[in-house]
């Protein structure tokens, strides 16, 4: 057999490994897990990091205001200096719209090691237990709940008896680019971390999503929650192995009514929203980066080559590895787009998204051995290895 034929059953392989023994990850009717309501609703404090968000809070803010919330509920709106006005518009929005209770208040800027965001959320726990919540509920400004969110949150974390529970808010889908890049995003993410497996205690795969999380107060003081993990580039999934690794239960799921407001319009949007923490992901690592590389061009990029290749010169063997290998992919990502609501035939384009993700994160490992650092909303750091991921 020739290399292009070992190449493409090799791809092969690696699809029917993926589709049935990576945690069935392409399947997405992992919603909120059972629940029922509790006889006593804990008191819970809503903690909100915020920088230069006014073009988005109007959206966002409300829906957490208006939280039917049987409880004690209690908002923190931490203002990490913005420039926009966040934090006077946010006092505005309390006042229109009434609601849980509002507290703005802003940290100062972050000390050495810290990020902008991890320094934000620590000024807010820390004005948060002060009220002696049960539960934490740590939500970007982005992020809009629908009506009962919290209420449904709470009441799964009580039934499961989970130390921390994150729904996955379902990204805007709009533009040309975000039809394209988004449900990928979920995609690759949900390859990378197999929902099925967070909920499982004792395997060793952890993640949350930053947008929605909600954390039992104990919880994350027995994980030294944010200090142990400032330094953290990607901080929801740091924050979920620091819980995990405490011995807590967690579990992550697909949204149902939480949504992200944050429109990504252009390429380069989304383009710096991957790109400036994919080579973090790879722990700086130039063997991984190389391994990644190679493994998104197997896996993704082979199959259409394998079977045009195979077509053309008559090779059926190659033709057929490759056609099936790209079936496979394309079988998989549907019910991602299904989630979206996007049209199917976006299903066969993914090879196309896999080659822009595999640009960016060469291009986040560029970046990093420049030396230009991490920068985001305004702030930059001196290196991306000891400051880290911004919203």
């Amino acid at each position: 057999m020739s290399a292009v034929a070992w190449t493409a059953v090799g791809s092969l392989a690696a699809w029917l490994w993926l589709l049935l023994g990576q945690g069935f990850f392409w399947r997405t009717d992992l919603r909120l897990p059972p629940r029922r309501e509790p006889d006593g609703w804990p008191s819970v404090c809503v903690v909100v990091p915020a920088r230069d968000e006014a073009a988005v809070l109007p959206e966002s803010l409300p829906s957490l205001l208006a939280q039917d919330y049987p409880g004690r509920a209690e908002i923190f709106l931490v203002d990490d200096g913005s420039s926009d006005g966040t934090g006077e518009l946010a006092r505005e929005l309390a006042r229109t719209h009434g609601g849980l209770p509002l507290t703005v208040d802003s940290p100062g800027e972050p000390p050495a090691g810290w990020t902008g965001k991890l320094w934000a959320v620590r000024h807010g726990i820390g004005l948060a237990r002060a009220r002696g919540p049960e539960y934490l509920l740590l939500t970007d400004a982005d992020i809009a709940h629908a009506p009962d969110s919290l209420r449904t949150l709470v009441a799964a974390a009580r039934t499961g008896g989970f130390d921390l529970v994150s729904q996955m808010a379902r990204l805007r889908v709009e533009s040309v680019w975000e039809r394209l890049v988004v449900p990928a995003f979920v995609y690759f993410f949900a390859q990378l971390y197999p929902f099925r497996w967070i909920a499982v205690k004792d395997s060793r795969t952890a993640a949350a999503a930053g947008g929605c999380v909600l954390l039992r107060a104990d919880a994350a003081e027995r994980a030294r929650i944010p200090d142990a993990i400032r330094h953290a580039v990607i901080d929801d999934v740091a924050l979920a192995r620091a819980v995990k690794g405490s011995g807590g239960h967690i579990w992550l799921g697909l949204a149902e009514r939480v949504d992200s407001v944050r429109p990504y319009p252009r390429l380069h949007d989304l383009w710096r929203m991957v790109s400036r923490s994919a080579y973090a992901q790879l722990r700086h690592n130039p063997l991984l980066l190389l391994g990644t590389v190679l493994g998104l061009a197997v896996v993704y990029l082979v199959p259409p080559v394998a079977l045009f290749t195979g077509l053309f010169s008559g090779h059926t063997g190659i033709a057929a590895a490759g056609g099936l290998a790209w079936l496979l992919m394309t079988a998989t990502y549907l019910p991602m787009l299904r989630y979206y609501r996007q049209p199917v035939w976006l299903a066969a384009s993914l090879p196309v998204t896999a080659f822009l993700y595999l640009l960016m994160t060469v291009d986040s490992a560029v970046q990093h051995y420049r030396g230009r650092g991490a920068a985001w909303k305004g702030r930059t750091y001196a290196r991306p290895d000891t400051a880290l991921d911004e919203r």
